[in-house]
């Protein structure tokens, strides 16, 4: 578990950076949720970088199962920004033990969405 810690650290810290290419850096070419991939993900990010001028991610790692070399991780947070000019803080999306799966791509972590 420690080492998925460190590897949602590092992408909370790209995605704090708003670093679209270093958060993208751990999400799978073949990522899906329902009709979001890799690409849907990258627009949304490029997105919320132009209506936020800061943005912070606090997400716990509830639980992990490592199952036929994937990563079943349950987590729960929330991803809050600042709206820019406005100066008014605002959450974004907030979940509570949501299930993802990771696997190993090489020698990194990359999350590949809710199922298998």
């Amino acid at each position: 578990m420690s080492e998925l810690q460190q590897t949602l650290s590092a992408a909370t810290g790209r995605f704090q950076a708003m670093d679209t290419a270093g958060v993208l850096t751990y999400v799978s070419e073949r990522y899906r949720n329902g009709p979001i991939t890799k690409t849907s993900v990258r627009e949304n990010l490029l997105a919320m970088f132009a209506l936020y001028d800061t943005v912070r991610a606090q997400v716990r790692l509830d639980d992990v199962r490592l199952v036929d070399g994937a990563a079943w991780v349950y987590s729960t947070g929330e991803v809050s920004g600042r709206l820019r000019g406005i100066g008014v803080w605002t959450t974004v999306l907030s979940w509570e033990r949501e299930p993802d799966v990771a696997r190993r791509e090489g020698t990194a972590w990359r999350l590949q969405g809710p199922g298998p």
